[in-house]
């Protein structure tokens, strides 16, 4: 189901859906109440929902959506303008699966960047939604290691998902890690900063983006600012951070392989990482480097999962020693960061 009042961007994302085979749209909507009065009988697996609407808008509508059609995953429509960085936040802590950015221009490049990410996302959470059947995931865990030391830090990957996903982890645990937790999340440089306000709520204990050239001190809680790499460097006076706008890794900046494989490096292997929901594999390279420098991971769980891309790319690549739902994977996670053996 497509919701948005502009009758151009309705026209334009109707074309590109229809010419996607994989794809079945089944209703357009011009705003928030027609979308809630068709919603039930049309039952999609994927609404795409504007936010700024007339009659009724997208945040009004999202939780009538999510009691007519509970199985739907609903995909928020949003611009990079600080207005509605905060109005998707506010839809992802709601209970959106995901949101997407529209472009601000009318360059080509920009919309053919919108299109894939909109196609991308509705077939990955239409596959989640509607129960299709896939092959069974197959992976074999890493055995634990014998000897374990404390990790010096805890490094979190999380997209698609993710926002919800975090203070899920985290909130219930944040408060009794006093080491070091970084964190990249997919987002644009106008959510991130909204992201920690929420998760500092969440947990309790002051979590903010990263700056440059900081060192890296006990109990922090960092998150990579949107459009910049996070990496850790290890100097004389200790670990510190490392931001740039370098090439997008696995498509994505933030990426989580900067992430892990420099902390990998810095902490000399004294690393737990943690991947969670999203789509794509980024976080796998950077997990392998974890574990070949003697750290521990761990992922998320497919059914806890949004998209189980991220995390099963990890898991079938054999680095995850432990594949669990959110409250058993931060319970699992707090135990390592205390030094207890599992």
């Amino acid at each position: 189901m497509l919701v948005d009042d502009s009758a151009i961007i309705r026209g334009f994302m109707r074309r590109w859906i229809e010419e996607d085979g994989r794809i079945e749209l089944v209703k357009v909507c011009a705003d928030g109440a027609q979308a809630v009065a068709e919603a039930a009988g049309s039952k999609p697996d994927v609404i795409i929902l504007d936010i700024e609407m007339p009659n009724m808008d997208g945040l009004t509508a999202l939780p009538q959506l999510r009691r007519l059609v509970p199985e739907a995953r609903i995909v928020m429509a949003s611009t990079l303008t600080s207005a509605g960085a905060s109005q998707t936040v506010k839809a992802l802590a709601l209970g959106a699966a995901d949101y997407i950015a529209k472009p601000q221009t009318s360059q080509i490049g920009g919309v053919d960047s919108y299109r894939k990410d909109l196609l991308d996302k509705i077939v990955a959470l239409g596959e989640r939604s509607s129960g299709a059947v896939r092959p069974r995931a197959e992976y074999r865990l890493r055995p634990r290691p014998l000897i374990a030391r404390r990790p010096a830090a805890m490094v979190v990957a999380s997209s698609t998902g993710g926002p919800a996903a975090l203070p899920a982890l985290l909130g219930p645990i944040g408060r009794s890690i006093s080491q070091p937790i970084l964190i990249v999340q997919h987002m644009p440089a106008t959510f991130t900063p909204l992201l920690a306000e929420k998760l500092e709520q969440a947990i309790g204990k002051p979590c903010r983006e990263a700056v440059d050239g900081e060192s890296i001190a006990a109990g922090a809680i960092l998150i990579a600012p949107g459009d910049q790499h996070m990496r850790v460097i290890k100097g004389a006076a200790g670990a510190t951070i490392r931001l740039d706008r370098g090439e997008p890794v696995n498509s994505c900046r933030p990426a989580a392989d900067p992430l892990f494989e420099t902390a990998a490096t810095a902490f000399g292997g004294r690393v737990l990482g943690v991947v969670l929901t999203g789509m794509g594999h980024d976080g796998r390279t950077g997990a392998g480097n974890v574990v070949a420098a003697g750290g521990r991971v761990i992922v998320q769980d497919e059914a806890s999962s949004v998209v189980w891309g991220m995390p099963g790319a990890v898991a079938q690549a054999g680095h995850a020693e432990a594949v669990l739902p959110l409250h058993d994977l931060g319970q699992m996670a707090l135990r390592l960061m205390n030094g207890e053996a599992a």
